[in-house]
């Protein structure tokens, strides 16, 4: 007969490894609009930014672009991705004039929207949050 620690043991372990199989996916293309400058009080337009990312054998990978000074678009690997459960974190790093930006984005992923805060390096050294909501193209 088998010992009820032994039996329960297995089922948690069952269940740990179910989760991992049937974790969220992020792959794909993902559309989010933020507003320019000055928000939405006509200080700067819209601004589109496009992440793709790859999940393969438990790594995810990326690129983010963005549209750059003059409206050229900007791409930019993203780096230190992870996918735990349903939430997904990576970070954006640019340089401008010699400074680098470092972007830190996390986000919850529900289907096909991913709902989350970007942290940046504010004026004055205080940190930005921008809250980011992307939906996956089709």
């Amino acid at each position: 007969m088998k010992s009820p620690v032994r039996s329960l043991a297995a089922i948690f372990a069952a269940c740990f490894i179910s989760a991992a199989v049937f974790a969220a996916d992020p792959s794909g293309t993902w559309k989010w609009t933020l507003q320019g400058r000055g928000g939405g009080g006509g200080g700067g337009a819209p601004r589109e930014s496009t992440l793709v990312l790859a999940l393969k054998d438990g790594k995810l990978t990326g690129k983010l672009t963005t549209p750059g000074r003059g409206g050229d678009p900007v791409s930019t690997e993203i780096s230190g991705a992870s996918i735990k459960g349903d939430m997904v974190a990576f970070t954006v790093e640019r340089e401008f004039n010699g400074n680098k930006f470092v972007t830190k984005y996390s986000g919850k992923l529900s289907g096909d929207t991913i709902t989350g805060e970007a942290e940046s390096p504010g004026r004055d050294g205080q940190t930005m949050k921008r809250e980011w909501t992307a939906k996956r193209a089709k």
